[in-house]
Order: structure tokens, then sequence, then C-alpha cells
């Protein structure tokens, strides 16, 4: 009697993907034809880093990617076979021996100070002369290596602390 089949439901197999963006941040599930079958967003209010200058709440960023990834795996109908991430970039997290964070998430727009710019130019041959040779634009904070510069030079306390420096 085909009036009482059974149907039985299988898990959608997804790819959960986390997107950190500046001001949105959100969770998509991929079905196998790269379709969207779930999405999730939130937003957060920055917050300031020592300086009073704005930056990400690392805290709220991380307690939300672990919320949202329960609830994807509450859910019968999926079934999350990967999970990737994509965040904006030149921001980093500085983490310590035990991987914790060991300073805010700066904003890679923050004003890198004169001074320390000059100083470090100065250093190593002014800027055309280093910018050709690394093929890295004068960008002040956009630069990875420069925010690294800057926290050995302005907070060494906080830069004798980190033991890895990991892209958002």
């Amino acid at each position: 009697n085909s009036g009482n089949r059974i149907v039985s439901m299988r898990a959608i197999p997804v790819i959960a993907i986390i997107d950190v963006g500046k001001t949105n941040k959100k969770l998509f599930l991929f079905d196998q034809q790269y379709k969207i079958v779930y999405e999730r967003s939130a937003k957060f209010i920055e917050t300031v880093d020592e300086d009073g200058d704005p930056c990400e709440n690392l805290e709220s960023l991380r307690l939300s990617v672990f919320d949202s990834l329960r609830d994807v795996f509450r859910r019968k109908e999926f079934d999350v076979k990967a999970i990737n991430f994509s965040t904006y970039g030149a921001s980093f997290v500085y983490i310590d021996e035990e991987g914790q964070p060991v300073a805010p998430l700066y904003n890679y727009l923050k004003k890198y100070p004169e001074d320390l710019k000059k100083k470090f130019y100065d250093t190593y041959g002014g800027e055309e002369a280093f910018s050709h040779k690394t093929a890295s634009p004068v960008l002040g904070n956009l630069n990875s290596g420069m925010q690294l510069y800057r926290i050995k030079y302005q907070k060494p306390q906080v830069f004798e602390k980190i033991k890895y420096a990991l892209h958002l």
C-alpha cells in the first residue's frame, strides 16, 4: 500500500563555513551542490583596546563560533562533514604557551605610530627600498609584520608573553 509508505529522513551532508567579517559574522551550511541550506548571522559590539581604540571583542567572537557550531550539531537534518573559516585579513590573535590570548584583537586600521614607522624604515633602508625589496607596500598595521614590530617596541611586556601570532 503506497499510501502508508514510511519515508526515511536522511541527514543532508553539509560543509559549515564560519565567515568572520568586520561587521557581520555568519555561519553557512552548504550542501553537496554548493547551495546554502542554512544561514545564521550575528553582530557584535566592538570593544576597545588598552589605548582606547576600537577592536574586535575576541571572547564574544570565540563564544559565538562555539554556540553556532553546537546549534548545528544538534540539528538532526544536517550531517556536518567539514568546517572551514573565512576571516578578514591582517588580524592577529596573540596567544601564549597555553593557547590563551595575551592581547586584544587589535584593529588593523589602528593608526600606526609615526615615530615607530620612521625607526623601522630608517633601520631597513627607507620606505621605497624596503617596499620594493619585499613587495610589501607601506600600509602600517595592514602589514602583519609591522603589527608585531609595534608590539615588540610599544608593549614589550605583552611581546614577551606571545608564543604564537596567528591570523584570525
